[in-house]
């Protein structure tokens, strides 16, 4: 009898227990902030998780599918290489960086403004590009607010906190895309038909 109790019991205990590949939303979570506490993308959180159709909107207790069948959850590579960015750049680049994500992003949410920043630092790691921020920057053709003046203008203290983000914990949250545009006003197509590795915003950034 006590067997039965105990069996009864345990099977009770297992129903209310939360999966270990699920976490539980906390007061101030956001995606973004789960998905690098698990090791992943943001993009790889909202493929886990297809009831959750607006990302900004989660509640508290509701349960997260962190579980991609990854063996190593851990951040990717590129963490090693955006220290190595983080101590060779500059303060100018750094404002420059700043500027030039206000003049892309100033009317994108916070995420917005770290992808724009993000892809000017993967063209700084990959061999198409020039290896300065200053040089991917000015490359050009590539940036219209340094056709338009755009660039010159103060970066406002959003934009430099989202430079502050990408150096440290937001690194590679465009998945190492190397272009983003506005499918919206974009007048240029060719963007159209590359892989997209994630839309943040109203900025699409592909690969």
């Amino acid at each position: 009898m006590n067997k039965l109790i105990f069996v009864l019991t345990l099977l009770a205990a297992l129903c209310f227990v939360t999966p270990t590949f699920a976490y539980t939303v906390q007061k101030g979570d956001t995606m973004m902030e789960i998905a690098q506490d698990n090791g992943l993308t943001l993009s790889e959180l909202s493929k886990a998780n297809p009831q959750i159709t607006n990302l900004d909107l989660i509640y508290v207790g509701q349960h997260i599918n962190i579980n991609l069948h990854k063996k190593n959850p851990s951040p990717e590579p590129k963490s090693e290489k955006s220290t190595s960015i983080n101590e060779s750049v500059s303060e100018k680049e750094l404002d420059l960086l700043a500027r030039i994500v206000r003049a892309e992003a100033q009317s994108e949410p916070f995420e917005g403004k770290v992808a724009v920043a993000d892809v000017v630092l993967n063209r700084v790691e990959s061999p198409q590009f020039p290896d300065t921020i200053k040089e991917v920057i000015y490359e050009p053709g590539q940036f219209q607010p340094v056709a338009n003046g755009q660039i010159n203008k103060p970066a406002d203290e959003e934009s430099i906190e989202a430079v502050d983000a990408v150096l440290s914990d937001m690194r590679n949250i465009t998945e190492e895309s190397l272009f983003f545009y506005n499918p919206d006003i974009a007048t240029n197509r060719w963007l159209d038909s590359r892989e997209t590795a994630v839309v943040i915003g109203q900025h699409v950034f592909k690969n």
